[in-house]
């Protein structure tokens, strides 16, 4: 049986930076929490604990999510997806353009990334105003998978990105 460590316990491990990347902006730097192996260890045993018993799948979104889904895709025995930022990937792939505050950016995935009707799990490490996950979601959508579940370490609840996501169960550990 795994014991589940109080999200409390996790989010005293994230280090709040005020004014990066810049003005205003109140950023959750999360490595003190990957230091902490027995933390990082207990926040992929939660997801594991969240997770459906078959999936085909972790996709992850670069690059902080790389580290999550990757650990994940381990734990669960399944195949790792990853989702990266424009001109990253070198083979045929399909790309999805999405608005952030301040412009515009591209997510892409190979085009032979993921078979129709697999079940597939979305990793990132922070939801925000949901706008890079709902590109993934669309990524993966293309290809006729079933998205069993989005999971974030934090989700800022503030910005409501959740309510990008409606049709999908979402889940984070640590809520700001």
């Amino acid at each position: 049986m795994i014991t589940l460590i109080p999200m409390k316990e996790l989010k005293k491990c994230i280090r709040s930076i005020p004014d990066f990347p810049k003005k205003g902006i109140l950023f959750r730097d999360i490595t003190p929490l990957l230091l902490d192996r027995k933390k990082f260890k207990k926040c992929i045993q939660r997801f594991v604990a969240l997770s459906p018993k078959k999936i085909d799948y972790v996709i992850s979104i670069e690059s902080r999510g790389f580290i999550f889904g990757s650990a994940l895709a381990y734990a669960l025995g399944a195949g790792f997806v990853p989702i990266r930022k424009g001109g990253k990937l070198p083979y045929r792939k399909f790309q999805v353009a999405y608005d952030l505050e301040y412009g515009k950016a591209v997510v892409e995935i190979h085009a032979d990334a993921i078979k129709k009707n697999s079940k597939v799990l979305i990793v990132d490490d922070v939801l925000a105003t949901g706008g890079t996950v709902k590109a993934a979601v669309h990524l993966v959508e293309k290809f006729g998978a079933k998205i069993a579940g989005i999971y974030f370490l934090i989700e800022l609840a503030g910005l409501q990105g959740r309510t990008q996501l409606k049709k999908h169960p979402v889940h984070s550990l640590i809520t700001y």
